[in-house]
């Protein structure tokens, strides 16, 4: 924060430079995730990625590949995990469906971050543009997720673009409501009002000075937000509305055990042990994100 000197005498040079506050801002952040409850979730978010990423290695079969084996018991011999009704093999689909579902995420999510973010941006220009971006935030908000993927599916058809449009669309108004409040509020502290007087312009004062202040509830909005479309997928799938088959998806392969539920509840089980581990591992780490900032 500016000294009671620098706002007396105009002085333009801030009393914490920039650079310590990034630094300040990575100890934080390193902090955070040190603690036990991030490592956790780390190592439980890992290897579900890990998992994804080595599916050729792990993966016995291909995830489409048939066999003269349906509804499988686990421990079949080259079945680990058992089969489906149309003699897949389980362990495959999970690993490929893995795949599937975290590289939806990581188009998704960041997409609707920027999106949101550079319309919070054109809100802080002017009082008009900030009202006409609330009542898009607004607009966004009114449509309930399922028709939300219904109407896009509807326009589109299924496939990996509607998901990823559906997931960036529900993001958008997360993350732009989140920054526009945060650069409310920094733009009257009394560290942009010496920046003002010091002789900052406007968009120095917002990228220098506001916008990294305001900027961290962001990091936390993430991790909840890739919580958020591992859900958003999965349900699209599991209706029918996400990723075509023949190719896997957690979703999918779990809508598909539903029939089957009471003769083989392992065919269901792998898919929702896969995404339980995956939202509680995002989960911690948002926590542990969140308690080091409100600190």
């Amino acid at each position: 924060m500016t000294s009671t000197a620098d706002l007396v005498t105009g002085d333009p040079t801030p009393a914490a430079p920039e650079p310590r506050r990034r630094t300040r801002n990575r100890h934080r952040y390193r902090s955070a995730l040190s603690t036990a409850r991030a490592r956790t979730g780390l190592v439980l978010v890992g290897a579900v990625i890990l998992a994804g990423l080595l599916a050729p290695l792990l993966a016995g079969h291909g995830p489409t590949e048939q066999s003269g084996q349906s509804l499988a018991g686990l421990g079949t011999p080259g079945h680990p995990l058992g089969t489906d009704d149309l003699g897949r093999d389980l362990l495959s689909r999970i690993l490929y469906g893995i795949r599937a579902d975290l590289g939806i995420i990581a188009i998704a999510v960041p997409l609707g971050a920027v999106l949101g973010c550079l319309l919070a941006l054109a809100a802080a220009t002017h009082p008009v543009a900030d009202t006409v971006v609330q009542r898009v935030f607004d607009l966004m908000l009114a449509f309930p997720g399922l028709i939300l993927a219904l109407a896009v599916t509807a326009i589109l058809g299924p496939g990996r673009l509607p998901v990823v449009l559906v997931i960036a669309l529900a993001e958008i108004p997360a993350f732009g409501r989140l920054l526009r409040g945060g650069i409310l509020v920094q733009r009257e502290r009394e560290y942009v009002t010496a920046a003002r007087v010091g002789g900052s312009s406007a968009r120095r004062v917002l990228v220098r000075h506001i916008l990294p202040n305001a900027a961290d509830p962001l990091i936390v909005q993430i991790a909840l937000s890739l919580t958020v479309a591992v859900f958003i997928e999965g349900a699209m799938s599991f209706l029918g509305v996400g990723i075509r088959p023949p190719e896997p998806t957690l979703g999918a392969v779990l809508s598909q055990s539903m029939p089957y539920l009471a003769q083989t509840p392992h065919f269901a089980a792998g898919p929702l042990i896969t995404v339980t581990v995956l939202v509680l591992g995002l989960s911690l780490i948002a926590e542990a994100l969140n308690r080091e900032i409100r600190r």
